[in-house]
């Protein structure tokens, strides 16, 4: 996947190079930085100390010695002092710089903690946007597997608005599916000389509604029957006007798994697969729906995995990134490979 979130001790990650939120001296601090110079052993602060330090949005780059990543990529994060000191900028070059470093040394593989969000006290949501934001546009133009490394629960925030929004929504969408099956049972259990059938109807009825109207006609939907997954994906790529890079890079999925499902007309991908291509094609529900039908799957409305990507389909937000986001934050599974 070109850009993952992960649970994990970030010296303990093996990829080509690992980010060190560092400080201006490339003494080696606390938090991260400690860790990462630890476990790397003092040989990784010799080398720093010839480097002659590192500005604020800038990176070094220095051996990983006894870390499993041959690279450290050394970047200093601002101090958050309320967002008047040009911190978001400043957060925004620490990332750009560190992934511009490791493009240039070719490496194919690159882990990032959540810089400047632990002893520099930069707010989690506002740092996990950053750095989301940043890595997603990189990745839109650069073949690259990133990794966000978070060591717990706690040093990931989604912004407490958006939390709020899918929180409530899945509340709503789970509600909705409870009171269908209740008012199922209830319709099953009524007494028919106490309430009339065409009111039992009624209710069940009004609560067992789709989630939204159908948007296409049935022309449509019934045009291409006969379609693969694979060959129904790629009529929409030509439909949508797009190149087969920029459609895998906007679903988040490998290049090699793409040329695999071009070539192979029955290839049957997993479901979060098949979702990352209708995000990247932008599709609606409806279509999202049949696409997945291709591959044998289908939404629930019992399903919170599902739920969350039907929030962000409703919202028309198609970023790839923000839905791993949120579905990272619910602990669901991402989307892409």
């Amino acid at each position: 996947m070109p850009l993952e979130i992960i649970r994990n001790d970030i010296t303990k990650v093996h990829t080509d190079a690992i980010v060190n939120a560092a400080n201006p001296e490339l003494s080696g601090g606390g938090g991260v930085d400690e860790a990462i110079h630890r476990a790397a052993g003092p040989e990784l602060l010799a080398e720093c100390q010839k480097l002659g330090g590192c500005g604020i949005g800038e990176a070094r780059i220095t051996k990983g010695y006894k870390l499993p990543a041959k690279y450290v990529i050394h970047t200093v994060g601002p101090v958050w002092r309320g967002g008047s000191g040009n911190e978001e900028q400043l957060l925004a070059g620490c990332y750009k710089s560190a992934l511009e470093l490791a493009k240039d040394y070719k490496l194919e593989s690159v882990a990032f903690p959540l810089i400047s969000s632990g002893t520099f006290v930069y707010p989690k949501d506002k740092a996990l946007k950053t750095a989301i934001s940043v890595i997603g546009d990189f990745l839109l133009g650069n073949d690259m597997t990133v990794y966000l490394v978070v060591y717990d629960k706690t040093a990931f925030a989604l912004s407490e608005k958006l939390f709020f929004s899918i929180s409530q929504y899945i509340d709503d969408r789970y509600t909705d599916e409870h009171r269908y099956c209740r008012y199922n049972r209830i319709e099953n259990s009524l007494n028919v000389e106490q309430y009339p059938r065409n009111e039992q109807i009624r209710y069940t009825v009004e609560e067992s509604i789709a989630f939204e109207k159908p948007s296409r006609s049935l022309d449509e939907v019934i045009q291409h029957l006969d379609e693969s997954f694979s060959q129904m994906l790629l009529r929409l790529i030509d439909e949508k006007g797009m190149t087969d890079a920029e459609t895998y890079k906007r679903a988040n999925i490998d290049r090699k798994l793409f040329s695999k499902i071009r070539n192979d007309i029955n290839y049957r991908p997993g479901k979060s697969t098949a979702i990352a291509f209708a995000i990247a094609l932008r599709l609606n529900l409806d279509e999202t729906r049949d696409l997945l039908l291709k591959a044998g799957f289908a939404l629930s409305g019992s399903s919170k995995f599902d739920i969350i990507i039907q929030y962000f389909l409703e919202e028309g937000n198609y970023n790839i990134f923000e839905i791993n986001e949120a579905l990272f934050a619910f602990d669901q599974n991402l989307l892409g490979m």
